[in-house]
């Protein structure tokens, strides 16, 4: 169904069985893809490239101009996977000359308020709660949780299956599986709870808890842990994208956390 009081350019593609509510807007250099819902007042600008069964609800913004003082009006993209879900009052800016496009992949839930910057890569099955805002360039890995009202900094990058507090400032990269909160946010533990309930192995989780271990809790610099934990941690999948993760990083890594350091109580 679409409402007569929708505003929809007539060069727009719209796949089949597509829903738009009125007071809604698309431009005309926008694809939408079979059974999409585009809610009351939505905005959806040139550039957008969305994929099927995605639902934007009221006053989302898709593919608006980057907030980036050295964009000059390069044409670029947003590109938006199948089933995900977009909240009231998301902004989603389309990319620069960086990267030429924003992506969001498949199954992600993108509460109110959230903020994508330009040339973000968001991948699958992503939870982004209410507020957080993403700097420009940031890559958020699949399976990640970001907690509200949390802000991270242009070209980190968010690590699989890892788990953020609410208000955490990010300035770091955050490696996968990790458990991340306080302030500045620091690591305080695998995300056991999250990769128990995603099917992960006692097993796994253990050869996660073991890289940890030489990673964050020993002291090492990162280098020699990594040198130690390829030396010491039997090989697997998860071994191997925690070091993999850690080496590439060009940002640098969050730290242990330390209480002390923080002005907390040590029991």
């Amino acid at each position: 169904m679409i409402s007569k009081l929708a505003h929809i350019h007539p060069d727009a593609k719209l796949g089949n069985n597509v829903t738009v509510e009125p007071f809604a807007y698309i431009a005309g250099d926008v694809v939408i893809g079979d059974d999409c819902w585009i809610g009351p007042g939505a905005v959806i600008y040139d550039g957008a490239r969305i994929g099927r069964n995605n639902k934007i609800h009221t006053s989302a913004v898709i593919s608006g101009v980057p907030q980036d003082l050295k964009f000059k009006g390069e044409y670029t993209t947003v590109e938006i996977g199948d089933n995900n879900t977009i909240r009231e009052c998301v902004t989603i800016n389309r990319g620069t000359a960086a990267r030429g496009k924003t992506t969001v992949g498949n199954n992600n839930l993108i509460m109110a308020y959230v903020h994508i910057g330009h040339d973000c890569e968001v991948g699958n099955c992503v939870v982004l709660v209410n507020r957080v805002s993403l700097g420009g360039e940031v890559e958020v890995d699949d399976w990640a949780i970001i907690g509200g009202h949390s802000a991270i900094h242009q070209f980190c990058r968010i690590g699989t299956h890892s788990m953020l507090s609410g208000g955490s400032l990010v300035n770091k990269d955050i490696p996968p599986f990790v458990k991340g909160a306080h302030y500045p946010v620091s690591f305080v533990g695998a995300n056991f709870i999250g990769l128990r309930r995603r099917g992960f192995s006692s097993e796994q989780v253990g050869h996660i808890q073991d890289t940890f271990r030489l990673l964050f809790q020993m002291g090492y610099g990162y280098g020699k842990a990594c040198d130690l934990i390829e030396a010491e941690i039997p090989q697997s999948k998860e071994r191997d994208t925690i070091v993999g993760f850690v080496r590439s990083s060009k940002r640098g890594i969050i730290k242990p956390f330390n209480p002390a350091k923080e002005g907390d109580e040590v029991e």
